[in-house]
């Protein structure tokens, strides 16, 4: 499936890594009460292949922060490469559509991955209360 946009195609999106660890029955049914505790983190990076190719890796995590011995650890990370068009050149440009413009493109879809994972781990009832817009994430960082 190839997706485009007039500064950029996505050529082929997968999962790099995935993982979803309970040790036993006592962090199960310790994280299942304490799943309030758990935040989605998120992290992008990207590496440039040829010929305006980039490898973009989108990483979520859902984690407990807090000091508890009872954890689970659910990652994934998926693999977005694109193609930027030969008419774009600044930097500032291609490091918004790598921020913005394909984690918009693709991150439904990811997130309903990382979703299925999370309840075929035992976690039905787990949602991700907040839409990440990251438009706006990525003026902030701009400031």
């Amino acid at each position: 499936i190839i997706i485009m946009s007039e500064k950029f195609k996505i050529y082929s999106e997968f999962i790099k890594d995935l993982s979803s660890e309970t040790k036993d029955l006592e962090t199960y049914l310790y994280v299942k009460e304490y799943l309030k505790n758990y935040n989605l983190n998120i992290e992008i990076s990207s590496k440039p292949l040829k010929k305006r190719f980039i490898e973009v890796n989108t990483k979520l995590s859902y984690l407990d922060n807090s000091q508890s011995k009872n954890k689970s650890f659910f990652e994934i990370l998926y693999a977005t490469v694109i193609k930027i068009n030969d008419e774009i050149q600044d930097r500032k440009e291609i490091e918004k559509i790598i921020l913005c413009d394909v984690q918009n493109e693709i991150y439904p879809e990811l997130e309903k991955v990382f979703l299925n994972v999370l309840h075929g781990s035992g976690f039905p009832e787990l949602k991700f209360n907040k839409k990440i817009n990251f438009d706006e994430l990525y003026k902030n960082n701009q400031n």
